[in-house]
């Protein structure tokens, strides 16, 4: 009697531990979507007006996710708002509004917001062998541990000009996706692509964007991509999304296997 009693409660247990997250994640998600929020995207991210009516409600409900399940924090003297939020929430949940699944970058903790760019220092090793500390003004910066550190500048100017290839929270967001892996080095876990053909073609693209970064030819995407492979798959994502139409015509291949990636084709939001 006591081993069934036990056994029921073992049971009990487990079926709450799994399906009570579910629950919740369903009932946040399918909140109702404050209107003040619905006026910051149209304010602030103008190709959310570009969305079809099923595309406004999916990113509505990963918003709600985003914002309930990650911990905001303003940093040097910046305080956190709603405008802060959602403008952030909904740039990150872009990449995934076609993901079959609900889970919004589940090893991400928090969000580091400051106003302004910020700096930071880093070991740099010289030509003569040694290391020296150098300073960096970034824009944003991802980390491993589950954190992500965006400046409030860089992310309005990128949501307001969705067209020029630069935005810093689909970079770094993207970072996210890539070291779900577990470790970021471009090649992030795929879901449809067929892995032969992702290594093929983005090798071979990088490639491309480092010889024409050093002999300064003008390129679709941002040359910051040339750095390594990593930094590629975060430029490309910028580039799928802002650029669709110019990285289609000169890179259709890499754009084929983007498309396949985040099942979207942002053409038709431009």
């Amino acid at each position: 009697m006591i081993a069934t009693l036990f056994l029921i409660l073992i049971v009990t247990f487990v079926f709450l531990a799994f399906y009570i997250p579910i629950w919740r994640n369903r009932w946040v998600r399918n909140k109702p979507f404050p209107k003040v929020w619905h006026s910051i995207l149209e304010a602030n991210f103008p190709v959310y007006s570009a969305l079809k009516p099923e595309e406004k409600t999916r990113l509505q409900q990963l918003i709600n996710l985003f914002i309930t399940k990650k911990r905001f924090e303003g940093c040097a003297g910046l305080a956190m708002t709603d405008e802060i939020k959602v403008t952030i929430a909904a740039q990150a949940c872009l990449l995934l509004l076609k993901h079959p699944k609900t889970a919004v970058y589940p090893k991400l903790y928090s969000v580091l917001v400051y106003p302004y760019g910020f700096k930071t220092e880093r070991e740099q090793h010289q030509e003569d062998g040694t290391v020296a500390l150098a300073s960096h003004n970034l824009s944003g910066e991802s980390w491993s541990n589950g954190k992500v550190i965006l400046s409030w500048d860089d992310v309005m100017s990128g949501a307001a000009d969705f067209t020029d290839g630069r935005n810093v929270v689909l970079h770094e967001f993207a970072h996210q996706l890539d070291s779900a892996s577990g470790s970021t080095n471009g090649a992030p876990p795929l879901r449809r692509n067929c892995y032969s053909s992702w290594a093929k073609v983005l090798s071979s693209e990088f490639e491309k964007l480092k010889w024409a970064s050093l002999r300064h030819h003008k390129t679709t995407m941002d040359e910051y991509g040339a750095t390594n492979p990593a930094e590629f798959f975060a430029v490309a994502t910028e580039t799928f999304f802002e650029k669709p139409l110019q990285l289609s015509k000169k890179h259709p291949k890499l754009y084929e296997e983007l498309q396949e990636y985040y099942q979207a084709d942002p053409r038709q939001w431009h």
